[in-house]
C-alpha cells in the first residue's frame, strides 16, 4: 500500500503539527505501507495560473514546470493521502491550499452526476484512495477545526476519495510543554501510532483512538493562563535583547 504525506506546516517537523503526523506515519509504515512525505516549505510550487492548459491543450499536465511536475504522479498512485496542517485562521495553510489548487489535472474538464451532485470525472490512472486529515490548533476548543474538516470533506468528494477521518489535536502547544515536564500525555502519541496501524490494516480508525489523540489535556482557563504567560515571555525576551 503506497501512502503520500503532506506536511504544511512551516515549522516541518518542529512544530506542533508533526508530534501527531510523526506517530501516525510510524504505525503506518509498521503496519506495511510505503510512505513518503513532502513538505510544501521544501518544495516549489506555483500558484494556478487558471489557464485550463491541463484540460484543454495538454490533457492532464499542466503547463508549469515546478514541483507539481514530481508530485501528481505521487499522488495519483497513492492508495492513501494525508494532509496535515496547523490551523491557519480558520483554514489550511496558504502552501497546502496552493497544492491543492494545482491537482485539477487529475480529473477531466467535463461534468458528471456523481450521488446526484455535479462533479469533475476522475482520471483512469488516478487510483480510488482514502484522504486522512491530520491538523493542531493553538486555541482549546475543537470546533476551531470544523471549517477546516468541511474543506477537506469537500475536496474527498470532488476527487472521489473517501473521508478517513481526522486526527486532531486542539490546544495544540500545551502538548510539547506537558512532554518537557514529564506529564503523561505518552497516551496521545500512542493513540496516534494505533491509528496509523488501524488505517493500513483495518482500512479504518477506531473513534477511541481518534478521541484519544484530542483529549482534553488541561482545563480552559489553565490554557489561557498558559498561553498568555508564555506571549508575555516571549515579549520581555524581546525587549531584553
Amino acid at each position: 500500500m503506497k501512502a503520500i504525506a503532506i506536511n504544511a506546516s512551516s515549522r516541518m517537523d518542529m512544530g506542533n503539527t508533526a508530534t501527531i503526523l510523526t506517530p501516525f506515519l510510524d504505525g503506518m509504515r509498521g503496519a506495511g505501507a510505503e510512505v513518503e512525505v513532502f513538505y510544501t516549505k521544501k518544495l516549489q510550487i506555483n500558484p494556478c495560473q487558471g489557464d485550463l492548459v491541463c484540460w484543454l491543450k495538454t490533457p492532464g499536465k499542466c503547463s508549469q514546470k515546478d514541483d507539481m511536475e514530481m508530485l501528481l504522479p505521487k499522488l495519483a498512485e497513492a492508495e492513501i493521502w494525508v494532509f496535515a496542517t496547523p490551523v491557519y485562521v480558520d483554514g489550511m495553510s496558504g502552501p497546502l491550499k496552493n497544492l491543492l489548487d494545482r491537482i485539477i489535472p487529475l480529473v477531466y474538464p467535463f461534468v458528471e452526476l456523481r450521488d446526484g451532485h455535479s462533479r469533475h470525472p476522475i482520471r483512469e490512472d488516478v487510483k480510488p484512495g482514502k484522504l486522512v486529515l491530520v491538523s493542531t490548533c493553538g486555541l482549546w476548543e475543537i470546533d476551531n477545526f470544523d471549517p477546516l474538516i468541511a474543506h477537506v470533506k469537500a475536496v474527498c468528494r470532488n476527487v472521489n476519495m473517501e473521508f478517513a477521518g481526522a486526527l486532531l489535536r486542539p490546544h495544540g502547544p500545551a502538548l510539547k510543554s506537558m512532554v518537557d515536564k514529564g506529564e503523561p500525555v505518552s497516551d496521545v502519541f500512542e493513540a496516534a501510532r494505533e491509528a496509523g496501524h488501524q488505517l493500513v490494516r483495518d482500512g479504518a480508525m477506531t473513534s477511541k483512538s481518534l478521541a484519544t489523540i484530542s483529549r482534553i489535556l488541561l482545563s480552559l482557563d489553565m490554557y489561557v493562563q498558559f498561553r498568555n504567560q508564555r506571549a508575555q515571555q516571549v515579549l520581555s525576551a524581546l525587549d531584553n535583547e
